[in-house]
């Protein structure tokens, strides 16, 4: 009776065995480009998931996950695209955690993502024009679109008692997108835009730039760029000059590197950027500080929610296709079912395994609306002393 027992063991050893497999995900971020800063916080954040989920042996009979990168440069589609067509085609990654940046998403998306039917869910792809492209239901994205952050960034300005503003951004489908949103919004609040006007990143000299925007005059200068190119450019320029001295930054320009690079020259200066706070959070930015990186900076705790919402809904689905386990993204995103936070990936795998509902909450307080849309919150920040510091949540 033993021996039967042991070779039943075995053969049910071999079987767990040849049902485990190391998974690969994508992590399609800009390593290089203008907003380089922000990658590696993000990079890290998905990888900590990863890593999470492998230890735990809880993903389907003991699989692990190996995250593979890839860099989207964030603004040269062309790039991104064949980044992304590597990933696929030659790592085999069952997902993308990514893009990072709008239009290389978009491109992404179209050229790899729905022919080849891969998942894509970008923690920081905002651009309004994502919501209504048809993605055959393979892309999601953890941050809210700029539709909502340019109404955000609106109520902010006027409660401040700023009545007229210039604005410049960063020319492609992120900053017209954001910038546009925000101006149909704060005209509609009464506030005047004095300027729109675009600037191209990877120039040396931005004086014509700033001094068509001082021309056109404002109580402050709304900056929709990216914080390692040309946004910065312009923000040198103008406090150089003197053109404006009360800045409002959106999420592309909330960056240590922002801090870093002007700290107190921006005191009284704001902005946004997607966030969240609560138990979720606060567990995050404690992961995040032991595994030795910054976990507040911007996209940083969406990254982690990414690459969990795909591993949990493999987990659901009992299968690694993406055309399969897409079908379960929306489900545990938003329950009903037990709540789930950073930390307690393994906890979730199990309970799907014993055909247990969950509400994966997440770093970021997941909820997804519509066609895999964010609903969102908004961290509001202020320069004091140099320093970025949160004023509220909204």
């Amino acid at each position: 009776m033993k021996k039967i027992l042991m070779a039943s063991a075995a053969v049910a050893l071999c079987a767990s065995a040849a049902t485990a497999e190391d998974i690969k995900l994508g992590v399609l971020l800009g390593f290089t480009g203008p907003l380089e800063s922000l990658a590696g916080p993000m990079a890290l954040g998905a990888e900590m998931a990863m890593k999470e989920v492998s230890d735990s042996g809880a993903l389907l009979d003991g699989s692990t996950v190996t995250p593979v990168r890839g860099d989207s440069t964030c603004v040269d589609s062309a790039a991104a695209t064949a980044a992304a067509e590597t990933l696929v085609t030659s790592d085999g990654v069952k997902g993308i955690m990514g893009a990072m940046c709008s239009g290389a998403t978009t491109a992404v998306l179209q050229n790899v993502g729905m022919p080849n039917g891969v998942v894509m869910i970008s923690p920081s792809a905002t651009s309004p024009a994502l919501s209504t492209l048809d993605d055959g239901g393979f892309f999601f994205r953890t941050a809210p679109s700029d539709a909502r952050q340019g109404e955000v960034m609106a109520d902010e300005i006027m409660e401040k008692g700023i009545s007229s503003v210039a604005v410049t951004y960063t020319n492609n489908d992120y900053g017209k997108g954001l910038a546009d949103s925000f101006q149909s919004a704060f005209e509609a609040a009464g506030g005047t835009v004095t300027i729109s006007a675009s600037h191209e990143d990877g120039k040396g000299d931005y004086s014509a730039e700033v001094g068509a925007l001082a021309s056109a005059g404002g109580d402050a200068l709304v900056l929709v760029g990216y914080v390692d190119q040309g946004g910065s450019g312009v923000l040198r320029g103008a406090l150089d000059s003197g053109a404006f001295y009360t800045f409002v930054f959106p999420d592309g320009m909330v960056s240590q590197a922002l801090e870093d690079n002007f700290g107190s020259e921006l005191d009284g200066s704001f902005g946004q950027l997607p966030d969240s706070e609560g138990e979720g959070m606060a567990t995050y930015l404690g992961m995040a500080e032991e595994g030795g990186f910054d976990g507040s900076s911007a996209y940083s705790g969406g990254a982690y929610d990414s690459a969990a919402l795909m591993m949990l809904a493999m987990q659901a689905a009992g299968s690694t296709d993406p055309k399969v386990y897409k079908d379960k993204i929306m489900e545990i995103a938003n329950g009903p079912g037990e709540k789930i936070y950073p930390g307690e990936l393994a906890k979730g795998l199990e309970l799907l395994q014993a055909g247990t509902a969950i509400d994966y909450d997440g770093a970021t307080a997941i909820e997804l609306i519509g066609e895999g849309e964010a609903a969102g919150t908004f961290r509001e920040i202020e320069f004091v002393d140099g320093e970025i510091t949160t004023v509220r949540y909204r």
